[in-house]
């Protein structure tokens, strides 16, 4: 599928180290495949001495080289990341962005490239546990788009959409899903503490806890609502802790915070339009 193929980093950061560790985990490709670009040097160091891949301070000459390149900067930096790159891309080449927010369109116009790939990954995906939402525009072949499936596969869970728009709805469900799951984490440890355990084994109980609780979930098949009711007896000690997070809102805040980050999204969405125009 990647025959002599290079899949090129604008980007090093921790989520392109993902795909990296993803990618040669999985042996898309091998090590001397992966070129990637990013101006601080002491990363770049690293990734060579942990994944011996090739390195650039040149967003240029990734662009040149490489059939397959990933955008993993920050979305501020977009715009003049493809002003110093839109003559080196290949055009036979697919771009794959992993920007939170920026748009497909943006990328097209200014990249002046029409096979572009969208992509919402997690954090977990450094450890193949990640879930990724993903789409492309009508240009990507359909080589092109087995190739983006398999390095999103080896992040984790992959789903395709044929509307942009749920990617900004998917940054905000499992794209920062992970920070609302570490505050969860952090709050029971914390209350396992202030009942007087040691947060070593505070964090012990708790960690295995949920991870359990998502095997029964995956293993089981049920809905939630359902599992929830098969652990809360009348007048027991589940329900009397139930009543106060339903009595504090915890659904409702935890849906105003998951819209919030929709509303973000959308609105990085909207900058990154407006920058390309300037």
């Amino acid at each position: 599928m990647f025959e002599n193929n290079t899949i090129g980093f604008i980007g090093a950061g921790n989520m392109a180290e993902a795909m990296i560790k993803g990618i040669l985990r999985q042996e898309l490709v091998p090590s001397e495949s992966i070129f990637a670009a990013d101006p601080r040097k002491d990363r770049l160091g690293y990734l060579v001495g942990k994944y011996n891949i090739r390195t650039s301070t040149d967003n240029r000459k990734v662009a040149q080289t490489a059939d397959l390149l990933v955008l993993s900067i920050k979305p501020q930096v977009l715009p003049k990341v493809m002003k110093g790159i839109n003559l080196d891309v290949r055009a036979d080449a697919l771009v794959l962005s992993i920007i939170a927010g920026a748009r497909i369109s943006v990328i097209v116009e200014g990249l002046r490239h029409a096979s572009v790939v969208r992509a919402m990954p997690n954090t977990p995906g450094q450890f193949g546990q990640g879930m990724t939402v993903w789409t492309t525009t009508p240009h990507v072949s359909e080589k092109q788009r087995q190739q983006a499936q398999q390095i999103l596969q080896a992040l984790g869970k992959e789903i395709w959409m044929d509307d942009e728009g749920y990617l900004d709805m998917a940054t905000a469900l499992s794209g920062t899903g992970p920070a609302y799951v570490f505050l969860f984490i952090e709050a029971l440890i914390d209350a396992g503490v202030h009942m007087g355990f040691s947060r070593h084994i505070a964090e012990e109980m708790v960690i295995q806890t949920i991870k359990g609780s998502v095997t029964v979930v995956e293993e089981l098949g049920r809905h939630p609502a359902t599992l929830r009711n098969m652990v809360t007896s009348p007048g027991g000690t589940s329900a009397a802790a139930l009543y106060e997070l339903e009595k504090g809102g915890f659904r409702t805040i935890l849906s105003k915070a998951v819209f919030a980050a929709y509303r973000r999204s959308a609105e990085l969405g909207d900058a990154s339009e407006e920058n390309v125009k300037k």
